[in-house]
């Protein structure tokens, strides 16, 4: 995702997320966290969109995004989207397993989310790919609606060094 997409991106959070759609700051901001505009070393963020080819005089358009945040040692889901069209054609699962990879390849052990309650095919696709609810947060959306936080263990952490202490 490039800040040129931030437009057709906020279209489709709107569309989808109608009651807590990030703001377009929100995608602004955390783009700026992401390559290019941080140097690889320091870039906190990944953030991926998926376009449908197109036919014939429609252009291609992005149906799909995600993104991703590193703090070591936890990596985190910001944000995963499909457009209804393009459900079930396991873009969801892809984009997971490319913030997944990313998460592997920086060093994180863990890969935290939050999921809305009330949306359990959102649910089945994290707990497909590896996920287990590990907490509720009450109101945490901005209409009141609670989330559920889920975490995916990427690497075991190293042994405490006080094990070995007699």
């Amino acid at each position: 995702m490039t800040t040129a997409d931030v437009p057709e991106v906020l279209a489709l959070e709107r569309t989808l997320f109608p009651q807590d759609a990030w703001p377009e700051s929100f995608f602004r901001d955390e783009l700026a966290h992401a390559e290019p505009a941080e140097a690889p070393h320091r870039a906190s963020r990944r953030y991926w969109v998926a376009e449908d080819a197109g036919s014939g005089t429609q252009r291609p358009g992005i149906i799909a995004y995600a993104g991703m945040m590193c703090v070591l040692p936890l990596a985190d889901v910001q944000t995963l989207a499909v457009a209804p069209a393009a459900q079930g054609r396991g873009l969801g699962t892809r984009l997971l397993g490319l913030i997944e990879a990313e998460s592997r390849r920086r060093g994180a052990e863990d890969l935290l989310l939050e999921v809305r309650a009330d949306n359990p095919a959102a649910q089945r696709l994290y707990l497909r790919c590896g996920f287990e609810q590990i907490h509720q947060r009450p109101r945490y959306y901005p209409d009141g609606g609670e989330a559920l936080i889920m975490r995916k263990h990427l690497q075991d952490p190293p042994p405490s060094s006080a094990a070995n202490l007699r």
